[in-house]
Order: structure tokens, then sequence, then C-alpha cells
């Protein structure tokens, strides 16, 4: 029995669909991470947007750009588990077992290199200096996030737990 409730999937069939122990294929662990960025990159983007247009000082900024990756990352999740037909706040268990790891480790790296390039924060929104760092962070946290992904679904847990319902 997961945290979450759910009962894990072990059996041969769902070995290659990541709901077992075992290795985690790369393509799996790719679409997880692809998810998860999604989710960061909607409320990323819209929080730095936001941050930015309204002169925050950099923290804030950041700290409303993490805030929304999170609630976008939760979302996502949450919008394809509650189709099958979980209640929510089961639902909402399941996206923060799933999501919680994969969107910190994401945010943490997306946050690091925007902060690294010199003036991507106060080149605003109509620069290409932002967007070009706001793309190339989100890139270079797809790549660090990815094996995060695989060794979780290998556990059975991240977005093993999703596809598990499924």
């Amino acid at each position: 029995m997961e945290a979450t409730g759910l009962h894990q999937h072990e059996g041969p069939a769902h070995q290659g669909h990541g709901g077992g122990r075992g290795p985690a294929s790369w393509a799996m662990a790719a679409t997880a991470t692809l998810h998860c960025l999604t989710g960061c990159a909607i409320g990323e983007v819209l929080g730095m947007v936001i941050g930015t247009s309204l002169g925050l000082p950099d923290g804030a900024t950041v700290a409303l750009a993490v805030a929304l990756a999170f609630v976008f990352g939760y979302a996502l999740t949450m919008r394809g588990v509650l189709r099958v037909g979980l209640p929510f706040r089961r639902a909402l268990r399941v996206a923060l077992a799933a999501d919680t790891l994969s969107i910190a480790v994401m945010e943490v790296v997306d946050n690091a290199v925007v902060l690294s390039v010199p003036g991507a924060m106060e080149a605003g929104v109509t620069s290409a200096l932002f967007w070009f760092a706001l793309a190339g962070a989100l890139a270079v946290a797809f790549v660090v996030t990815l094996p995060v992904n695989r060794w979780m679904i290998g556990r059975g847990r991240g977005h093993a737990v999703v596809h598990g319902l499924h």
C-alpha cells in the first residue's frame, strides 16, 4: 500500500508501464519529466512575467514563480486522476506523491540558472535575454530532473503511481 492509499501494481503487465519496481525506461522518465516541465513552465513563466512586470524584487518574483509552478504542476496531474474517477482529496494525495520531488528539483535548478544569468531578471519581459535565460533554464532543469524521475518510477514512486491508475 502506498502512502497515497493506492495499491501498488507489481504484476508483469505493469512493469513496462512504470507501475512496478525495477528498471524504468528513459522514455517513461522523459514523459513524466515533460509532464512536470509543462506545469512548471506554465507557473514559472506566469510568475516571472507577473513579478518582473510589477517590478517585484528577485526573491519575490522567484517565490511567486515557484508557487505557481507547484500549483500548475499539481493541477495537471489532478486533472488526469480526477478524470479516472478519484475523489478530490485522494487525487490531491496522488498529485502530491507523484510530483513534489520532481517539481522541487526542477524549480531549484530552473531558478538557479535564471538567477545566474547576469541581467536576466532585470531585463524585463520584452527582452530576448529574459526569454532565452528562462528557456535555457527550463531545458537545463529538464535534463537534471530526468534521472530523478527515472529513479522514482523505478521504485514505484512518482509518476508510476499516476500510471498505475490508468
